[in-house]
This record gives structure tokens, sequence and C-alpha cells, in this order.
């Protein structure tokens, strides 16, 4: 029974740090809300229309957009530092990954996403 006894304390301490963590928190937290607080928005903005507003297709494009290139750039970095350790493989690899990624690019711009009208 003694070797289950860091598995008990470790157990117990576990359970009664978040106990103890939410109890001072509800102490120690100010009562009083205002208004704004239980407003729809935060950030001092008066809300005019629905919070189900649908959001244009053209939002999404926009983010997988980004996301595109964000991913082009991490892994373009890391490659560009091993070039010459990878080699002919390193160069085939990261041009099918270009290939993939200016196949998205060329989706979000059949899409109409980079046009500002």
């Amino acid at each position: 029974m003694q070797g289950y006894a860091p598995i008990l304390l470790l157990l117990m301490i576990a359970v009664s740090l978040p106990v103890l963590v939410w109890t001072l928190s509800r102490l120690l937290r100010p009562d009083f809300y205002s208004k704004a607080k239980y407003s729809t928005y935060e950030c001092g903005i008066t809300p005019v229309t629905e919070a189900r507003e649908k959001f244009n297709v053209r939002y999404y494009l926009i983010a997988v957009m980004f996301l595109v290139f964000d991913v082009e750039s991490v892994f373009l970095f890391p490659w560009a530092l091993q070039m010459k350790e990878l080699a002919l493989f390193g160069l085939v690899e990261m041009g099918i990954f270009l290939f993939l990624l200016l196949f998205g690019y060329g989706y979000i711009w059949s899409k109409g996403a980079l046009t500002w009208e």
C-alpha cells in the first residue's frame, strides 16, 4: 500500500486545487456588474443587427487564403534552411507542396475572393 501513497497524494492535490482556486475566485471577484457586462458585445459597440446574421462567402474564402499563405510561409522557411541536405528529394517534395498551395490559390481566385467590388 505504501507504493500507492504518491498516487493518492497526487489525486488529492488534483481534486483540491481546482476547488480551492474556484472558491478563492468566487470570494475575490467583484459582485457588481454593469448593464454593459450583460449586453451582447463587451467591446462597446452597440449591436445593430441580429446575432444570426449570415456572412458573405467571401469571408470564408479570405480565411482560406490566409491559411494557404500562412502554411506556405511556415513550411518554406525550414525547407530553405535544410535545402542542401535535402537535395533533389527536398526539391521534388517542395514542388509538390507548392503545387497544392497553388491549386488552393487558383480555387480562391476562381471563386472571386480576390476581387473587391
